[in-house]
């Protein structure tokens, strides 16, 4: 997606001697600039290739992201953490592995990486491990090479139980110059961050946990 989390993610998957076919979506969000930033990334990562899908979430509406609704702003984490935010995209993820699994199909490959977190997060309910094992049994049901290979696809969640500040962490012993990022959901026209989103204020948590000051406006 472009963000802190997508990004180390990919780098963990090169560090692992992975080579990378990134794949992000145009789903009619709000903040698309994410994925002018997703470009940079995978080429500065050296993903193999990088294909943007379309799909128009958009026409459902249902979230914040999609939809002509306000983005909650100025919310400390237990408001956040009351229900499942208006930020939640409905079957986002669901819908982005299915795309995933048909790509890995093609391209013969064992493995998806997912840049999802289930520590500082929103409580989204695809974000969660229980979603994730589900969605793996389902991948080796549903396709000819979880039917008739030799070996299972593995979904891998590297970051999944890692807090914002671990994972800014993680992105410094990669070496991942995190100021190519964008994590907000509402960035202003110029590609500014608007620093009060659920999003803004999870990442800026991270990194004052970390010791660190953010390097993006």
């Amino acid at each position: 997606s472009g963000g802190l989390d997508s990004t180390t993610t990919l780098a963990i998957a090169k560090n692992q001697g992975f080579e990378v076919y990134a794949l992000s979506f145009d789903y009619g969000q709000r903040h698309r600039v994410e994925l002018e930033r997703a470009k940079i990334i995978a080429q500065k990562l050296e993903a193999l290739d990088h294909k943007i899908m379309t799909i128009d979430l958009s026409q459902f509406g249902g979230s914040t992201l999609t939809d002509s609704i306000d983005v909650p702003t100025n919310r400390d984490e237990e408001e956040m953490s009351l229900e499942i935010p208006i930020t939640y995209v409905p079957a986002r993820n669901t819908i982005f592995l299915s795309f995933c699994l048909a790509y890995a199909e093609v391209k013969k490959a064992g493995n998806i990486f997912l840049g999802v977190n289930a520590v500082d997060y929103s409580g989204y309910p695809d974000c969660r491990p229980e979603f994730i094992a589900a969605f793996e049994i389902l991948a080796n049901l549903a396709t000819k090479v979880g039917v008739e290979g030799k070996e299972k696809l593995k979904i891998h969640t590297p970051l999944i139980q890692l807090t914002k500040a671990d994972i800014i962490r993680r992105d410094i012993e990669l070496g991942v110059d995190y100021s190519l990022t964008l994590s907000c959901y509402n960035p202003r026209e110029e590609g500014t961050t608007c620093g009060v989103c659920d999003s803004c204020l999870l990442r800026l948590k991270g990194f004052s946990q970390a010791g660190l000051k953010d390097p993006i406006e």
